[in-house]
């Protein structure tokens, strides 16, 4: 499976012409950068190297040509990051906080604050959280309470267990208590970027606490409009799974009363870029009203030729007493940054809160 870190589209956000942007940017702020060898060095090669990389590369150039001590070289920095003119290129700079600061702590603590609302210091954060847990989760909890959205998220993404593109954190994986007075602050919150981050990070622990997640989830006011979408989008994974509890949480009573009608994709065969309908109808077998999840699975085949399944969110309603809808969803299967496609039959299963309901399956021809 290929990863977005390889992706040639997302590598050119780091390609020349934006290091010629940093370049020109820091030389406004620091007459004497030195652009020229700054240029030179992080060019070198730059086609073999992936966004990650990249942005590793912009870090290490400036610290190889910034003759200036770390605090002095942050205040440059500092000055830049307002000027850059791409939130995900402005990563370099806490990128070189955590690579060349976790000596001065309270400073590139500050720092960090201070970057994040110019893109993200999420990947940074984690290296002093692998340093020192205690001392930067007691920034971080107070970071939950400020009052810009962006360090309130950083909270709780940078403290993430499974952070994708980053190292997991095994301490907070053993242990989610270590965080919950991070996700309790933020349970509530306005901004919908915070709201995103909390239910990221609850559907991290779900992987390995389940129980405690949904302990944690029934104990807040859902009737609170904001705690229940965070509740939803947390406890996605356990609904997909057919999860009691989560499904109780979100309002769904248990085992659908549904029969499935009509089940089948359209059309059978396609090829690599084209797209496929599934269709089918939802007949309520059921005198009262019921509340329904519906998901599908598509069984991916690999390169070794086996497959591996992707669960995909359909629908969430109320279907009345004995009535029947009909429901379609449309994708193109076409090459993606985070998953390859490979010839071969591809099974796709529907999910009706949780359980399986119903198969049918397309083939993807060379």
């Amino acid at each position: 499976m290929s990863t977005t870190t390889s992706s040639p589209a997302l590598k050119e956000i780091f390609n020349s012409a934006r290091l010629e942007h940093i370049a020109g940017e820091m030389r406004a702020v620091y007459p004497a950068f030195d652009a020229k060898a700054f240029l030179h060095m992080a060019n070198d090669g730059l086609a073999q190297l992936s966004v990650m990389q990249r942005m590793a590369r912009v870090s290490e150039c400036l610290h190889a040509v910034l003759p200036l001590d770390y605090e002095a070289s942050l205040e440059v920095l500092r000055a830049v990051a307002p000027r850059l003119n791409s939130m995900f290129v402005s990563m370099f700079l806490p990128h070189y906080v955590a690579s060349y600061g976790r000596h001065r702590f309270d400073v590139s603590l500050d720092a960090l604050k201070y970057f994040t609302r110019f893109g993200s210091s999420e990947f940074a954060v984690r290296h002093f959280l692998r340093d020192d847990l205690e001392r930067t989760l007691k920034v971080m909890h107070g970071w939950a309470l400020d009052a810009n959205e962006h360090v309130r998220r950083l909270a709780s993404e940078g403290s993430r267990p499974r952070l994708p593109w980053s190292f997991h954190l095994e301490p907070i994986q053993a242990n989610p208590d270590l965080t919950a007075t991070i996700l309790d602050t933020l349970k509530a919150d306005d901004s919908l970027y915070v709201r995103k981050s909390v239910a990221n990070h609850l559907n991290d622990v779900t992987k390995q606490h389940p129980d405690w997640v949904l302990d944690r989830i029934e104990g807040w006011p859902l009737q609170d409009r904001h705690t229940a979408w965070i509740a939803r989008h947390a406890l996605r994974s356990l609904i997909k799974q057919g999860n009691l509890r989560a499904l109780g949480i979100i309002g769904v009573g248990g085992k659908a009363q549904v029969q499935v009608l009509d089940l089948q994709v359209t059309p059978a065969v396609i090829r690599l870029g084209e797209q496929v309908t599934l269709s089918f109808k939802v007949q309520s077998t059921l005198e009262q009203s019921q509340r329904l999840v519906i998901d599908y699975a598509v069984d991916y085949v690999k390169a070794s030729g086996g497959t591996s399944a992707k669960v995909f969110k359909l629908k969430t309603f109320d279907l009345p007493a004995r009535g029947c809808v009909n429901l379609s969803r449309s994708q193109h299967i076409r090459e993606l940054t985070t998953r390859k496609h490979y010839a071969g039959r591809h099974a796709v299963h529907l999910l009706v809160n949780g359980e399986r309901m119903g198969s049918t399956a397309f083939d993807i021809v060379p």
